[in-house]
């Protein structure tokens, strides 16, 4: 698993990681303008400016360029968005800030399209695609843009009350409810495109769900999710008096097998091989590396990964503090020596200089928090650009990994499930119960001390 640092080996290295090089910055055709704000910072030619400061709503604009450029967007690109504004101004005859509906936004993006001579001219190869995405930021950020919301009642209301009551009642995470939204939402589609009210539904129709999910290839697994989300929808739904009584108790899931003799993640070798590997020195390796190893020595969740701040990382005594995702519990380890040097050269020659204090950020303006499906894809591809086989991917692939690798080294299921951030053993079975005989083999260790 690899040693802790030692004495202050790490922190000659990175005093500070929130003092981070920042990124180059853009050519500009002129010198900047001392003190300039807004447009000056942008178009750097006379012509430029006097044509966007005579256009209309040039507070709209250049309240959104500013915005845009805190968000750290390229001058260049600022550019071609404020030249783009002026062709949605001319283009949908935008003289006042006024409401604007999708339809319109529409109108002007198939007018863009048509107007070739103009374009070809003018050196634009910008899409109607294009040209409707920045029209509905910037009437989005000006509050111009009217979204007419199309509900297919009463079902979406099922589904928001359904989800406001898990979330504010039940007290579920974030990515727990979106998953039952998804699942209750898509019932609710098909029960409509079926022309049933929700108070007509029998047991029989949710089994021909279910049952219809299982033809149509899903995995067992995966329809039991869908089973699990559906019992809570109507348990509540029964309180509300939505639906008929009793359909929750009669919902029958798949059945898994309790010992799956297939591991959920790979070989520790292979995952040793993943960390090993150099993938380059570009940004996008360098947090992919660190990426990997977090996952992999932590064994944590990729939404674990996801709320990690750079203030988590105490370099002077060379803790790193977990917070853990489904039971709020902190935890407080080592810096590892590979994790700690990787995640310092992510720091100082790959992470953007931007105002969000979460360690992983996207890599491209406008910066963000990076969420647990682009970890995924981040992990995937590379395990599968190794060879490296394995039934799940993703970060939690390596946790599983990392708890069947502490298992085989004889390590209590006690400490593993501490190590985990489990608050129960019967946790642990769930990343090691494809190893029987390991089990045997740490069960008879516990018991020495007791027969």
């Amino acid at each position: 698993m690899g040693q802790p640092l030692g004495g202050n080996s790490l922190t000659h290295k990175l005093s500070d990681p929130v003092k981070l090089a920042p990124k180059a910055i853009p050519k500009r055709r002129n010198p900047p303008i001392p003190n300039a704000s807004g447009l000056e910072l942008i178009f750097s030619f006379n012509s430029s400016l006097i044509r966007h400061r005579e256009a209309p709503l040039l507070e709209s604009r250049e309240k959104f360029l500013s915005h845009m450029m805190a968000q750290g967007t390229s001058v260049r690109r600022l550019r071609s968005i404020g030249t783009m504004l002026l062709h949605i101004i001319r283009l949908m005859d935008l003289k006042e800030a006024r409401p604007v509906e999708l339809s319109e936004v529409k109108e002007g993006a198939v007018k863009w399209a048509h107007d070739i001579e103009f374009r070809t001219k003018n050196g634009h190869a910008k899409t109607g695609r294009h040209f409707t995405y920045i029209a509905i930021k910037w009437l989005r950020f000006s509050a111009m843009y009217v979204t007419k919301i199309i509900r297919v009642e009463p079902d979406d209301s099922y589904a928001e009350q359904f989800v406001h009551f898990i979330q504010t009642v039940r007290g579920m995470g974030t990515l727990t409810v979106r998953a039952h939204r998804l699942r209750v939402r898509a019932f609710l589609k098909w029960n409509t495109e079926c022309g049933r009210p929700l108070a007509a539904l029998t047991l029989i129709d949710v089994d021909g769900y279910i049952l219809l999910k299982l033809e149509s290839g899903h995995k067992p697994a995966y329809v039991r999710s869908i089973c699990h989300s559906l019992v809570l929808f109507f348990q509540f739904g029964e309180i509300r008096k939505w639906t008929q009584p009793r359909i929750a108790e009669g919902i029958s899931r798949p059945r898994i097998p309790r010992v799956d003799s297939a591991p959920k993640g790979p070989e520790w070798a292979d995952v040793r091989r993943l960390l090993d590997h150099d993938f380059g020195s570009n940004p996008a390796a360098l947090r992919a590396s660190a990426i990997t190893a977090l996952g992999s020595i932590y064994a944590l969740r990729s939404s674990e990964v996801v709320n990690l701040k750079l203030g988590d990382f105490d370099w002077r005594n060379e803790i790193i503090t977990i917070r853990r995702s489904k039971n709020a519990r902190v935890q407080q380890f080592p810096i590892q020596l590979e994790v700690g040097n990787k995640v310092i050269r992510y720091l100082k020659e790959a992470r953007p200089k931007c105002k969000h204090r979460n360690l992983f950020v996207s890599l491209n303006p406008p910066y963000r928090e990076v969420d647990s499906t682009t970890l995924w894809v981040i992990v995937a591809n590379r395990l599968k650009l190794l060879g490296i086989s394995s039934k799940n991917y993703g970060v939690h692939a390596l946790r599983h990994a990392c708890a069947t690798h502490l298992l085989h080294q004889g390590t209590s299921l006690k400490d593993i499930a501490d190590f985990l951030g489990h608050s129960n053993l019967r946790s642990v079975s769930i990343y090691a119960k494809h190893d029987m005989e390991a089990l045997r083999r740490i069960a008879a260790i516990d018991l020495k001390g007791i027969l």
